[in-house]
């Protein structure tokens, strides 16, 4: 080695949770030093959130103006320039960039060191000739795309999150393999730009979200063009002359989809490859997850880990939240726990967003609850919009507690942190329901929801008679 280090934190990995362990530790007295083999700003920057959603703001784009016609504006798409298009997505990562690049966390007084990482020992790592000798390490490892061991598949050119945005040219027949967050969003966006759109879900399209709202995101992909094939397991892929083949197995029986690209989008993996973990006295469980405890330590309790590499929800938004449990257990040994109200969106068009229990938990764990909604065809903003696909669904205690929520809709990444407060602050729908709330807005739905819980004793039979006896005296 070159030079040794001694530090008070060492991260391994610079996406979300590692760059905000790192900023955070630093910029509060702490002595931090950050290695990433890859790109500043990890998946999320480079190959997922940020470019995902800056390709369907352009599909979103290509999708409103032939639907002008429903404002009485005459609009149309003459074409969809594919390199601009790709222009475009790259800008917007070059514009965020800076945000997350060395020079920015070398003035934190972060010392980046741009290579791969192992650990030599309980609190030592090494990388790019410099060794560091920590008294804390945190693994900000992320995940990479999961491949599914498909026969033949390992002969094909086919894409995955990481690569589908390098495309130079527009893809003539697209087929996705998987009905996830990601595979939903990246089959719409291709085709609202022109693309012929095939996607493929051995199980129910968005499964682990409430049925009634995935119905809705299933349609709309439907009237976007998006063929759609539920309950086919992918049996086998090839190549071909001109793309590739895909054969599925349904209920049917077997059939064969031919597209000119494979996206393989069936979520991603966790791996711990390189990182030499058991040096460092660090265990897995026979998934090859970390074994964590809900601190975030490992079987090493001098080393965390954050985001992806934590083996939980994939989301920056998870990530960030890790990064400040470590924080206050490392710096200021607070006994912090991870357990986030995790909210968690889709961002198709319209979106789904759901946050707390769902109705299957609820009823599996025998909880008694009460479903309260309110539909965007009864909001005003929706209406005046002519948007109105979607709604609101809430899980209700006897009590009035909210349990858990659901919406789908235009704006419904924005509508659930309402509810994802209300959860973590432990509210009543009478917290919701005494709301003043914009008006017009979607967020009315949030106050309309909460507020039907009172109807049946706000317009009973009884109320009507107090009330008639209490105007005698008015």
């Amino acid at each position: 080695m070159s030079e040794t280090i001694q530090a008070d934190i060492c991260v391994i990995g610079a996406g979300s949770g590692g760059l905000s362990v790192a900023a955070g530790a630093s910029q509060m007295g702490a002595s931090v030093v950050l290695f990433e083999k890859a790109e500043m700003g990890g998946d999320c920057l480079n190959v997922g959130c940020v470019p995902s959603k800056a390709l369907l703001a352009a599909g979103h784009a290509a999708h409103g103006a032939p639907q002008a016609a429903r404002y009485g504006v005459d609009a149309s798409v003459q074409a969809v320039d594919w390199a601009r298009l790709r222009a475009h997505v790259q800008g917007v990562i070059a514009e965020i960039a800076p945000m997350d690049s060395v020079a920015r966390y070398t003035g934190f007084g972060v010392r980046v060191v741009q290579a791969e990482a192992r650990f030599t020992g309980p609190r030592s790592v090494e990388g790019g000739g410099i060794r560091v000798e920590a008294k804390f390490v945190v693994i900000a490892t992320g995940s990479t795309p999961a491949v599914p061991p498909i026969p033949g598949l390992d002969g094909v050119a086919f894409l995955t999150n990481e690569t589908v945005f390098d495309l130079a040219e527009r893809p003539r027949r697209l087929l996705v393999l998987g009905g996830g967050p990601i595979g939903c969003e990246l089959a719409q966006a291709h085709a609202r730009l022109g693309c012929e759109v095939v996607l493929v879900e051995a199980k129910t399209l968005l499964g682990t979200e409430d049925p009634e709202a995935a119905e809705v995101v299933r349609l709309a992909l439907r009237r976007d063009g998006v063929e759609l094939h539920e309950g086919a397991a992918a049996v086998h892929a090839g190549p071909t002359g001109d793309g590739v083949d895909l054969v599925v197995r349904g209920e049917a029986g077997e059939t064969v989809l031919s597209g000119s690209h494979l996206l393989v989008a069936v979520g991603r993996r966790v791996g711990f490859e390189g990182l030499d973990l058991a040096r460092a006295g660090i265990e897995t469980d026979e998934r090859g997850r970390l074994k964590l405890d809900r601190r975030l330590r490992t079987s090493n309790r001098r080393v965390f880990a954050v985001g992806d590499a934590a083996g939980g929800a994939q989301f920056t938004h998870l990530a960030g939240f890790h990064a400040g449990i470590v924080i206050r257990n490392a710096l200021f040994r607070l006994p912090a726990k991870s357990d986030p109200v995790l909210p968690r969106v889709t961002y198709t068009a319209p979106e789904l967003a759901s946050v707390g229990a769902d109705e299957a938990a609820l009823r599996a764990r025998g909880q008694a609850f009460e479903v309260l909604r309110w539909p965007f065809s009864e909001n005003d903003r929706a209406i005046a919009e002519r948007d109105v696909d979607g709604f609101t669904k809430l899980y209700v205690s006897p009590k009035g507690r909210i349990l858990g929520a659901v919406v789908v809709g235009t704006g419904a990444g924005e509508i659930v942190s309402l509810y994802t407060l209300a959860i973590a602050k432990k509210l009543k729908v009478s917290d919701i329901a005494g709301l003043v709330v914009p008006y017009p807005t979607r967020a009315e739905v949030a106050k309309r929801a909460a507020g039907s819980w009172y109807v049946p004793k706000l317009f009973s039979a009884r109320t009507r008679r107090i009330v008639r006896f209490l105007m005698r005296f008015a």
